[in-house]
């Protein structure tokens, strides 16, 4: 295991005791699901040589989506991808009238990532990176830079809403050029999706665009042909909490989103996107439910029915789904192992026997839901780890058979009333009812 600075310890244990899956330090803690692994690094290098990639990655609540997402993020970063990621919310998803979209957008943007910056806020500088390439070209070349970045950046022209994203990389270099800091900082604010209406654009900039509801993917395919510009070998894009598009109250509503994940899936699937690829997560419940979920859109249930072909044990990864595998007992007994050594110091660690103790408590307790789903059972152990830190005459066979472990009680229905297959309202830009 490579060294482990003290502030990456202090992340992964308060993100692990809290039950949510830790933005660094993942490497510390992976177990398990290498053939996953392999299969996505496969997508990532197809994304770096041009080509597209999407995948749904499936598993019930707690299983580990986020942590698998944020580890595929991590290594996207590392083989030279930019990532821009968001969890979907109420207030935030992929097609909506009443600014919902571009708010997804918008975080996506804030959170876009590179390897220097992997915690996300890359934006301003992978826009200086193009600017900083552009003016070493015309040095060499001896012609002005204007004339550079006009011609890197013509091509844009030819994609939808590509003029007004060309104009405003351009009018970024003027601000750079000229000490501007305010014209540069609208034009940041421009590509962050951050200007609600045409009018502050043109004013701030003299673009007649702004990055909407309805534009959200062409400026993601806009974005990663911006990227690659500026010497990065892709983009990807994860969206994590899928669900929240399941719980949407109107049936026009979610069939307008899941419109747009056929939109894309199309664009993927026929080769029309470069360079761009899409992580979605989602629990079986969003994916299979026919009412709700994506099945319930038939264009979509015919492009993501399993194979087959694929039963008693025989797996195909190559499809848009990924089923998340469960952790067998013996990746769960290596994943407490890290997480011991992440926790203690080596002359303190409690023995490998009180793993296995560990271990047959949550089973006599939940069964094997204590390694398919193995959020609770960690942020149980973690506890147990942190009570023996602070209470050294205290011994960890008196602690485990009172250690209270129950199953992730995460429910898709949980708020859906199953009579009239209505959730509560929540606020939806759509006409849900009307009456004379």
């Amino acid at each position: 295991m490579s060294t482990l600075k003290p502030r990456e310890r202090d992340a992964i244990v308060q993100a692990l005791r809290a039950g949510v899956v830790p933005k660094q330090g993942l490497r510390h803690l992976q177990v398990g699901r290498v053939r996953e692994i392999e299969e996505l690094v496969r997508d990532i290098e197809r994304i770096a040589d041009g080509g597209a990639a999407i995948r749904f990655v499936i598993g019930e609540y707690g299983s580990g989506k986020t942590f698998f997402m944020n580890l595929i993020r991590l290594v996207a970063l590392e083989k030279g991808l930019v990532v821009m990621y968001a969890d979907l919310a109420p207030d935030r998803r992929l097609h909506a009238s009443g600014g919902q979209a571009r708010g997804l957008y918008a975080e996506m943007a804030r959170n876009l990532a590179t390897r220097t910056k992997s915690d996300g806020g890359a934006l301003a500088s992978v826009v200086e990176r193009f600017v900083s390439q552009a003016q070493r070209e015309a040095e060499q070349n001896d012609t002005p830079t204007g004339m550079v970045i006009r011609a890197r950046l013509a091509h844009f022209e030819e994609l939808t809403g590509g003029f007004d994203f060309a104009e405003v990389i351009r009018r970024y270099w003027e601000g750079h050029e000229a000490g501007d800091e305010e014209l540069k900082s609208a034009a940041l604010r421009w590509l962050r999706a951050e200007f609600a209406t045409r009018t502050d654009a043109r004013k701030a900039l003299g673009v007649r665009t702004i990055v909407d509801d309805a534009s959200v993917y062409d400026h993601l395919k806009l974005m990663s042909a911006f990227v690659r510009a500026a010497g990065y070998k892709g983009l990807l894009v994860g969206l994590d909490e899928m669900v929240n598009l399941f719980k949407l109250t109107s049936a026009q509503a979610r069939n307008a989103n899941y419109e747009q994940i056929l939109r894309i899936l199309n664009d993927v699937l026929q080769g029309s996107a470069e360079n761009l690829g899409f992580l979605m997560g989602g629990t079986p419940e969003f994916l299979m439910n026919t009412r709700r979920g994506l099945y319930s859109y038939e264009a979509l249930q015919s492009r993501l029915a399993e194979n087959s072909f694929a039963r008693e044990g025989l797996v195909d990864l190559s499809g848009p789904v990924m089923r998340l595998a469960s952790l067998t007992p013996e990746d769960l007994f290596v994943l407490l192992h890290n997480i011991r050594a992440v926790m203690q110091h080596e002359d303190e660690m409690v023995p490998d026997a009180a793993l296995e103790a560990f271990m047959a408590h949550c089973s006599e307790r939940i069964g094997e839901a204590y390694f398919r789903t193995p959020r609770n059972t960690v942020t149980a152990f973690v506890n147990l780890l942190a009570v023996l830190q602070q209470n050294p005459g205290v011994a960890w066979s008196d602690l485990i058979t009172g250690i209270e472990v129950r199953p992730d009680q995460g429910d898709d229905m949980s708020d859906v009333d199953e009579t009239t297959g209505a959730a509560p309202p929540q606020g939806d830009d759509e006409l849900v009812s009307f009456r004379l």
